[in-house]
């Protein structure tokens, strides 16, 4: 098993860019991860900057991430995230618009095993393990959309 772990995967979401590109903020994730709630650190407000930096997550899993990447034209995202238990990295995401109401998303996730709980931890990125989380994001958003959708 590797020390370090490189995986990507793309999903279309039936809405536009724009609304995708917000959806991977700190903020918009709120609206379709279950039990994703940051602690916001700076700015505290939790608006999406470069730089902010928030918490996730407790005890061994407590994780710090910082905005490294704020790409608006070009609709791009990275993250650093360190869970100081096990493991170390970022997190990019890249939209592109296929047309006026879908869009590919591409996810990709670079991890360095920290400690041996790290290394076990490292499988969960790879392989049919990340495409099933990555896959599943995309049906959380478009859960989502449709609840905002019967909400109008």
């Amino acid at each position: 098993m590797p020390q370090r772990i490189r995986s990507r995967h793309t999903i279309t979401i039936g809405a536009p860019i724009t609304t995708c590109f917000g959806l991977f903020t700190p903020a918009g994730e709120e609206r379709w991860v279950e039990g994703w709630k940051p602690t916001y650190v700076l700015p505290a407000d939790g608006h999406t900057e470069r730089d902010m930096v928030f918490v996730t997550g407790e005890g061994d899993e407590r994780t710090v991430w910082m905005l490294i990447e704020l790409d608006e034209a070009a609709h791009r995202l990275r993250y650093a995230r360190v869970t100081p238990a096990s493991r170390t990295g970022y997190v990019d995401v890249q939209c592109r618009a296929v047309d006026d109401g879908r869009t590919e998303v591409t996810v990709g996730y670079m991890l360095t095993a920290l400690s041996a709980s790290g290394f076990e931890r490292l499988a969960d990125y790879e392989g049919e393990p990340f495409v099933a989380m990555i896959e599943g994001w995309r049906d959380s958003i478009h859960r989502m959309l449709q609840r905002d959708a019967s909400a109008r």
